[in-house]
């Protein structure tokens, strides 16, 4: 009887843990499909969500087809709308709403994460996002869109609400893109709301002088300790009462774990990621294992926890999939471990800033680090060839890649 291990998700968790979990098949000599690896996803398509914040967005994805071809790897097409952990099951829906139940041995959860969105008047119908690929191409359209309107303040400011990572990447590329749009001529403002204190929180101090810098360079403008109460198709209003007038206002104030998370019976943290422990199984339940987005991991022996990021996403997979084929082949496990950590943040035109360390101490910057964030965006996050031996060597979990 064939045994399956069920992936949810092909973004970079689900995709990678795939390819960790066929490379263990292979050196098992398992070839013969009495295990069979399943992933399930609206899309064969790996969409590349770090680069989300830059120009040409629709065209950010990686068809996966040809490289779970090569290394055998079954692609389900539809949508986990139940998990049963009892039953060992989940319920999909497919294209054409049809519902079935598909039962598993071993199931990975690497369903993801989506922006926060809180209740705030006129969020969800007046503001834009860079969280999902139609989302960042539907931004990118109405900024070329813009030049039709009459000449106000509201059609000439792009307000970006949220200073985090994101945010600020994000705020990085407008002057440029608002210009681009406008002509050079334009009165161009581009501004970063931010309920923290200062810009980038949890960037920490070291690199903040240079974001500042950068930012300050690049013409855009932040406000500090105030936050959006409502949005309108002609701008926004803050926590102090000023109205800000804007007719692109960009949500990126952060990012919760999939619901389906809901599902699992087992703690979560306060972003809905399940606990795991160093094997990256979901605590009390055996046999299913939480990974990317939906993990909640300790990194290190330091107590250091996982990111919401591709740096950790791919890492995490690779341990995901390498330990659950050899959980159900009885065969021992790699601990989940990835000591170093590391930030590379664009900052449009002017360049970037690398740092190491979670203390985060600024390594490179300008135009060298800008080279470095270059080579992550378009060569170290996207998948290997369709070549089955580069495939699964490159899914080895002792290759910790830092992006």
């Amino acid at each position: 009887m064939t045994q399956r291990i069920l992936i949810i998700g092909a973004g970079f968790a689900g995709m990678w843990s795939a390819l960790a979990a066929a490379r263990v098949l292979d050196q098992a000599g398992r070839t013969d499909g009495s295990i069979e690896i399943a992933l399930i996803a609206p899309e064969p398509v790996l969409h590349v969500r770090p680069r989300l914040y830059e120009t040409g967005a629709a065209e950010m994805a990686a068809p996966l087809t040809d490289i779970f071809n090569s290394v055998g790897v079954t692609y389900i097409q539809g949508r986990v709308d139940k998990i049963r952990t009892g039953d060992k099951a989940v319920e999909i829906i497919d294209a054409d709403h049809n519902r079935s139940v598909l039962t598993y041995d071993r199931l990975v959860l690497a369903a993801g994460s989506r922006l926060f969105k809180p209740d705030i008047p006129g969020l969800e119908t007046h503001s834009f996002n860079v969280d999902q690929l139609d989302e960042a191409a539907t931004l990118e359209a109405h900024i070329k869109r813009l030049s039709e309107l009459p000449d106000t303040p509201a059609r000439n400011t792009i307000v970006v609400a949220g200073g985090g990572f994101t945010g600020i990447e994000t705020a990085a590329e407008m002057p440029e893109r608002l210009r681009a749009a406008l002509g050079d001529t334009a009165t161009a403002s581009v501004i970063i709301v931010e309920r923290a204190d200062a810009i980038g929180p949890d960037l920490g101090p070291g690199p903040r002088p240079i974001i500042e810098r950068a930012l300050s360079e690049l013409g855009v403008q932040w406000k500090v300790n105030v936050a959006v109460t409502a949005i309108d198709s002609d701008g926004l209003t803050l926590s102090t009462g000023e109205r800000i007038a804007s007719n692109t206002v960009i949500w990126t104030a952060g990012a919760r774990a999939s619901t389906l998370t809901e599902q699992i019976p087992a703690e979560r943290d306060r972003y809905g990621r399940l606990h795991v422990d160093r094997d990256l199984r979901v605590i009390g339940i055996d046999h299913v294992y939480a990974t990317g987005d939906v993990a909640r991991a300790i990194t290190d022996d330091q107590g250091h926890h996982t990111m919401m990021s591709c740096q950790h996403a791919m890492n995490l997979g690779r341990s995901a999939g390498h330990n659950v084929a050899s959980d159900l082949l009885g065969l021992a496990t790699m601990p989940y471990s990835q000591p170093r950590y590391v930030t590379c943040l664009d900052l449009g035109p002017w360049g970037a800033v690398y740092t190491e360390g979670w203390d985060r101490q600024v390594k490179l910057m300008g135009a060298e680090a800008k080279a470095l964030k270059r080579n992550i965006n378009t060569r170290w996050i996207y998948p290997p060839r369709a070549d089955r031996t580069e495939a699964l060597a490159a899914a080895n979990p002792a290759r910790i890649v830092v992006a």
